[in-house]
C-alpha cells in the first residue's frame, strides 16, 4: 500500500487501492470542472494522469478554477496543473497543450488510457472524443452543462438518453443518435439554467464547477474499483 493512501485503502480495501495505482486516466479540459476532477483523481489514488488543454489562465478564472492563482495568470493550464498535482501526490502526470477538435480528438487519446473524462465544452470536440472512445472500448464519462447554475446538489449521473432539462445534453442526444452512439455515461444537473442577461457569457460561481468535478472523479474511481452506485 502506498503510504499517502492509507485512508483510501481503509475505505476501499488494499486491492482496490493497488488497482487505482495501475490506471491511467486522461482528462480533457482543465477548467472549473476538469481541474477539480484531475486533482481529486490524483488524491484518490489514480497512478497516472494525462491532461489535455491548450488554454491559459486569465483573471476571470480565479472565481472557480482550482489551479487558477494570481501567479498563474497567463500560464498554460496543463503546466500549472502538473505542477500542483505533483506537489500533492506521486501521480505520474503527462500533458498536452492542445485545443481539441473533431479532427484531432482521436489522436489525443494515449493508447494505454484506461478511462476518459470529458470536461470540455465544445460540442464537435465532445462528439469526436466520445466516438473515438467508443470505437476503442475505453470507458468515458462526459460532463454536461455546469454554467448558469447555483445548486451543487443537483448533479447526478445517468445515461445521456435519460437526461432532461440540460440544453447541452439535449444537443448531445440529438447528435449522438446521428452517430449511432446508443449509450453514454454523463454527469448533468437537473437544475434549470438561470438566464443571465444578454451578454452570452455563461455565469458561474465558485462551488458548482468544483462539485461537478469531484462527482466526476468519484464516478471514475468507483467504476474502476467495481463499486456499484
Amino acid at each position: 500500500m502506498r503510504g499517502s493512501f492509507e485512508r483510501t485503502a481503509a475505505l476501499l480495501g488494499n486491492e482496490a487501492e493497488a488497482l487505482l495505482g495501475e490506471k491511467l486516466v486522461t482528462v480533457f479540459g482543465l477548467g472549473g470542472v476538469g481541474g477539480h476532477c484531475a486533482e481529486a483523481l490524483a488524491r484518490g489514488g489514480i497512478g497516472s494522469l494525462h491532461l489535455v488543454d491548450a488554454d491559459v489562465f486569465s483573471e476571470s478564472n480565479l472565481n472557480r478554477q482550482l489551479f487558477a492563482t494570481k501567479r498563474n495568470i497567463g500560464r498554460l493550464k496543463v503546466e500549472a496543473a502538473k505542477e500542483r498535482i505533483e506537489e500533492v501526490s506521486d501521480c505520474l502526470v503527462t500533458t498536452e497543450a492542445l485545443f481539441v477538435t473533431g479532427e484531432n480528438a482521436a489522436g489525443a487519446i494515449p493508447e494505454n488510457t484506461d478511462y476518459i473524462v470529458d470536461a470540455i465544452d465544445t460540442v464537435t470536440a465532445k462528439l469526436a472524443l466520445i466516438r473515438a472512445a467508443k470505437e476503442r472500448n475505453i470507458p468515458v464519462i462526459s460532463c454536461m452543462g455546469a454554467g448558469n447554475r447555483l445548486d451543487p446538489t443537483k448533479f447526478t449521473v445517468r445515461d445521456i438518453y435519460e437526461t432532461s432539462g440540460c440544453p447541452l445534453a439535449r444537443v448531445m442526444r440529438r447528435e449522438l443518435r446521428k452517430l449511432g452512439v446508443d449509450s453514454l455515461k454523463v454527469l448533468f444537473s437537473t437544475e434549470e439554467p438561470i438566464k443571465n442577461g444578454a451578454s452570452g457569457i455563461p455565469g458561474s460561481v465558485s462551488y458548482v464547477p468544483g462539485a461537478a468535478g469531484l462527482a466526476l472523479a468519484g464516478e471514475v474511481i468507483r467504476d474502476i474499483c467495481g463499486i456499484k452506485r
